[in-house]
């Protein structure tokens, strides 16, 4: 009798004669001592001891299958029945081999983030599965029952591909196919081995065999379906297959690790858009990281994750990673990017020792892998070990197995043409012409690619490393004495790069100028000379410093080659200034002529340099000093007139302006343009009311234009002089403006003024093209405002502001202030007056002692509060109201201030002060009238918005109530249609049964008659698909039990649906006895494939 029975999710254990304990499978303890106990009590068979050991495992709790399946070898051996044991054998070692695939394969004995020296390794848990394996196939063959089986043979398969043990394991594999073709345990075993040997057709066949024999199976054959297809170039079909992995089973990791890895690789796409490969990145990394929470113990997803964390700059996580990955690596390509990647992080935190070990670890692992060699040789060359790099990259790129690297290409003939210490000057020679070779190498493979690219093929040398301006650089280091031509291709293309770049170096413009030189291209070599030399003067290093100085003696030796003597002698007479000491330059200047005083230029910067200090008598002192050496030298003149300019000299600088017109040059052009806004500030800041001094200033603008039209008659192109004479012509200066100063503007002169703001506006928009300055903005807003244009004065006068003067110029400010007040006189906006009222305030935090500020600060706080009383109470609210009164009360004690200043000399009239502060006590008594009447208003409005409110929601409610009302009448419609449907459902499953009965008893007495019709009808068409429905109901009823076995208990619900289809058939076919049907050859045959499917899967379930 046996001592124990299953019966679904229990298994029955006798105890003694009489006393049955059930244990529940689905509710086990996970201390298995009880378990024990009880098994051993009721001395069970082997069967029971492997299925209870079986449950464990597959709850998770592999070390209570463990003890179970050692105590049934020790319960075994004692009650002398071993010949049992060899499965119990078996399961011990498929669980040895569950250990192994959460072990480490290597433990690292030096890990720094990763420990992992308390731990088994892989081998050892191989080794022990072998020998229990070994075990039982003697326990077998000492018995007498020998070593063969289907578990036996799965088993030692399964251990034999976990140790790579390739050919044996197939054999083991198609050892079980050849007894059950339909194992999918076998089935996936070969198909793994069939895949690491790249059979990728016949192993995607076999994963997709093992997906229709059992949809549910795990490890899920989708994994290896899309592998197959990815090695198959078919990756939309790939990411299908792993997609709906993760959907059938979501909280598997190896769908999460491969969709994740897809999606990083998919960001590197160039042809997306930069969110889109963002949004990518994100989700692979999001993706990576599930596969490492749900397996920590994985290789791959440590090794992912790891390049994200080293990109982050986390080097301990990303070290902690990379340890993982080499501890945990089952194949050579992922130990060796473990390697890799702990050398880039030791590399990145500057340990050398560390970075250089993991490197070698890599390269012996994999003496071809790039990454891995240039890493390498990168320690090398930091080592000074310039030998040993070389060695190491000559070896990645030499056969056998040449690697085609343009980076270790470039790094290679790099190092070959650096000079190293006790190599000979043959030895030096040959290195040189290697290294160019080796350039040549990745030109030529560049050039091809591109050939490629045009033909539709993508191009393997990277872009970055052919955009390299260093290397061209070096190629042209190299041609240099050996090749003209090649040296000014290579400096051409190094220039060409460095120009999209946007930062030109004037050292490429230097040696192109010098390729130009040689070749006898004077005007081409001056012309990049004196580009270069602008460049270097405008770095102000002493590397800037250097440059020039060389580019401006060989600009000086190009003007010598052009017979251009003046322009080389001021080229060495610059050249000797700055650098008295600067031998070549003295040489040239005395063959050209005798020099003059050479320190002047000195002065002048350090004139510059005082005076940026505020010490300009020291400054003054060293310019007078300057013009005495040089007194005709025109850029000294400009630079003092300047000098004397901002230093609030005008009337010096004008008188020093003319001295240089009428002594030393009529035609200077900067002197030209002092001397036009010497005349035009003169005249403008002339407050003298006389009929001669109205002639003085007329005359003052009439000087102004002429000077200003020489100029540009002098030079046509000067910005300064274009724009001087617009704003002669903005203001009007030779009309309205140079007139008397209290004459009202007619209407003629106000179009004329409209229309000189137009052109003037031409005029600076061109200016604004050449020179980069807030003036012309200024000048802008200023032609903007006189056109009534506020807006876009506005616009103008912010941009000066802010983009030139960091928004804290106090006439900027002002003008804002006029503009925005102007603004809001004209279209009655509150807001306007706001806005000037905060520049104006901004103008006073700057400038706090400026009476001028405080009255228009007082002007436009009482005109806001006349606004706010002119208009409706509809435009206006009590809070602005009360605002602007208040703001009224303080302008009233401003103006008072301001009338009563004893100060001899005020930017305003004292007796209009006071007659603002006297016309605001009469416009504040109206005040508390205008607050009544506002709120007045305002609580009118409100109760109007609050009866509007309690309307609209009363009206809401109904609405509500409404609705309410309909959807209860809803429910109880639904309610009683489905009271019906329930009564419905009960009467046809009533009827089902009844013909259930009556179809199995017919079937019964008439088993004849049945078949009768067949032999004697012809080809009853009508009859054919009944019969195909008989056979449905045949194949239904014959495997109920075997389907009950199959199906889940989530999959068994459908099942009645299927059976109320087939019985309707049938009782359609038995009415109808008259019907045909096919031959019963046909129906034979369809039911002999039908059960041959079923009982093959059968005994798969089994």
């Amino acid at each position: 009798m046996d001592d124990a029975t299953s019966t679904g999710r229990t298994i029955d254990i006798e105890v003694g004669s009489q006393e049955v304990i059930t244990i529940d499978l689905d509710i086990l303890d996970p201390n298995p001592e009880d378990v024990l106990d009880l098994l051993k009590d009721g001395q069970c068979k082997v069967w029971v001891w492997t299925k209870l050991a079986g449950e464990y495992w597959r709850k998770g709790y592999l070390e209570a299958a463990e003890k179970i399946a050692r105590t049934a070898i020790e319960s075994f051996q004692a009650n002398g029945t071993e010949s049992h044991l060899p499965p119990i054998y078996s399961m011990l070692a498929n669980i040895q081999l569950a250990y192994a695939r959460k072990a480490p394969k290597l433990i690292l004995p030096d890990a720094r983030q990763d420990d992992m020296k308390g731990e088994k390794s892989k081998e050892e848990y191989y080794r022990e599965a072998a020998q229990l394996l070994n075990t039982g196939e003697r326990v077998g063959t000492e018995s007498g029952e020998g070593v063969g089986g289907t578990l036996s043979f799965l088993t030692r398969g399964i251990q034999q591909l976990a140790t790579r043990s390739m050919d044996d394991a197939l054999r083991s594999f198609d050892g079980v196919l050849i007894e059950k073709p339909t194992n999918v345990v076998a089935l996936l075993g070969k198909a793994r081995i069939l895949y690491a040997r790249r059979n990728f057709r016949e192993a995607l066949r076999i994963f997709q065999d093992v997906l229709r024999y059992n949809p549910q199976c795990l490890p899920d054959p989708r994994i290896g379906i899309g592998l197959c297809f990815w090695a198959l170039d078919q990756k939309s079909k790939a990411v299908a297959a792993w997609q709906r992995s993760m959907e059938v089973n979501p909280l598997e990791w190896p769908a999460q690790l491969l969709l994740g890895l897809e999606a990083i690789n998919s960001s590197k796409n160039d042809g997306t858009s930069e969110a889109e490969r963002a949004s990518l990145f994100m989700h692979g990394t999001r993706l990576i990281n599930m596969a490492f929470k749900s397996n920590q113990r994985s290789a791959a997803a440590a090794n992912a994750l790891c390049e994200v964390f080293l990109r982050k700059g986390e080097y301990d996580r990303a070290l902690k990673l990379a340890e993982r990955t080499i501890q945990f690596a089952d194949t050579l390509t992922v130990l060796t990017e473990g390697y890799l990647r702990a050398g880039r992080v030791s590399h990145a935190e500057g340990s050398l020792s560390h970075a250089s070990k993991y490197y070698s670890a890599a390269v012996e692992g994999q003496p071809k892998h790039v990454v891995g060699a240039i890493g390498l040789a990168q320690l090398q060359m930091q080592n000074d070990e310039i030998a040993a790099a070389i060695h190491t990259l000559d070896t990645l790129l030499q056969p056998p197995n040449a690697q085609r690297s343009a980076e270790a290409t470039v790094m290679l003939a790099s190092l070959r043409a650096h000079p190293r210490p006790g190599v000979s000057s043959s030895d030096v020679a040959q290195e040189r012409a290697k290294a160019r070779d080796l350039f040549d190498r990745v030109i030529k493979g560049f050039e091809l690619d591109e050939t490629r690219v045009n033909g539709h093929s993508a191009p393997k040398t990277p872009r970055l490393i052919v955009d390299d301006m260093e290397m061209h650089l070096e190629i042209a280091r190299l041609s240099q004495g050996e090749s003209l031509e090649r040296m000014g291709k290579a400096t051409r293309e190094a220039f060409r790069i460095n120009e999209t770049i946007g930062q030109i170096d004037s050292r490429l413009l230097n040696n192109l100028a010098a390729l130009q030189q040689m070749e006898g291209h004077f005007p081409e070599a001056r012309a990049l000379y004196e580009r270069a030399l602008t460049i270097a003067l405008g770095l102000m290093t002493d590397q800037g410093e250097a440059m020039s100085t060389t580019i401006l003696y060989n600009l000086a030796r190009v003007y010598e080659e052009q017979g251009e003597e003046t322009l080389a002698k001021d080229a060495y007479e610059k050249l000797v200034t700055r650098h008295p000491e600067y031998v070549d330059g003295v040489s040239s200047e005395l063959y050209l002529g005798p020099a003059t005083n050479p320190s002047s230029t000195a002065k002048i910067r350090q004139a510059q340099m005082l005076a940026d200090l505020n010490r300009h008598n020291e400054a003054h002192e060293l310019l007078k000093q300057c013009l005495v050496s040089q007194n005709n030298n025109l850029n000294l003149r400009a630079f003092y007139t300047y000098f004397l300019i901002q230093t609030n000299l005008p009337r010096p600088a004008k008188e020093f302006v003319f001295a240089t017109l009428k002594d030393h040059d009529k035609h200077d052009v900067f002197s030209l343009c002092a001397a036009g806004w010497l005349w035009y500030h003169q005249a403008r800041e002339s407050r003298d009311t006389s009929p001669k001094g109205i002639e003085e200033r007329r005359q003052g603008f009439r000087r102004t234009a002429e000077f200003y039209e020489k100029a540009l008659q002098v030079d046509p192109l000067c910005a300064f002089a274009a724009q001087g004479l617009a704003i002669v012509t903005a203001e009007d200066a030779l009309g309205s403006l140079g007139g008397a100063l209290s004459t009202a503007p007619g209407v003629d002169d106000v179009q004329k003024r409209l229309k000189n703001a137009r052109e003037a506006l031409d005029v600076f928009a061109k200016v604004r093209e050449s020179i980069d300055d807030g003036s012309v903005y200024f000048n802008m807003g200023h032609c903007y405002y006189a056109r009534d244009e506020f807006d876009r004065a506005i616009e103008s006068y912010e941009t000066a502001l802010t983009r030139y003067n960091d928004g804290h110029n106090v006439p900027i400010l002002l003008c804002l202030c006029r503009s925005w007040y102007a603004k809001a006189a004209k279209d009655q906006q509150f807001n306007a007056m706001k806005q000037a009222l905060r520049y104006a305030q901004m103008a006073y935090h700057i400038q706090p002692n400026d009476k001028a500020i405080v009255y228009n600060i007082a002007m436009i706080q009482q005109k806001s509060a006349e606004m706010l009383f002119a208009i409706s109470p509809t435009k206006r609210t009590l809070k602005d109201l009360q605002k602007v009164i208040d703001q009224a009360a303080q302008a009233q004690k401003l103006f008072a201030s301001l009338a009563s200043d004893k100060s001899p000399m005020v930017p305003y009239n004292r007796e209009i002060a006071d007659q603002r502060r006297k016309y605001g006590d009469s416009m504040l008594r109206k005040g508390d009238e205008h607050l009544a009447a506002q709120r007045q208003f305002e609580s009118e409005a409100q109760a109007k918005i609050d009866a509007a409110r309690r309307k609209r929601q009363e009206e809401k409610e109904k609405q509500e109530e409404i609705e309410r009302l309909r959807m209860e009448e809803l429910r109880k419609e639904a309610e009683k249609l489905a009271e019906e449907r329930r009564l419905a459902r009960e009467k046809a499953m009533q009827w089902t049964q009844e013909v259930k009965g009556e179809s199995d008893e017919e079937r019964e007495r008439k088993p004849k008659k049945i078949r009768k019709p067949k032999q004697d009808a012809g080809s009853g068409d009508e009859a054919e698909p009944k019969k195909k429905r008989r056979g449905k109901l045949k194949k239904a009823t014959d495997g109920e039990v075997e389907d009950q076995a199959m199906f889940t208990e989530d999959e068994e619900v459908e099942r009645p649906a299927k059976k109320r289809r087939v019985k309707k058939a049938v009782v359609r076919d038995d009415d109808d006895e008259e019907d045909t049907a096919r031959p019963q050859t046909q129906k034979r045959q369809k039911e002999y494939k039908s059960k041959e499917m079923l009982s093959d899967t059968d005994d798969e379930m089994s």
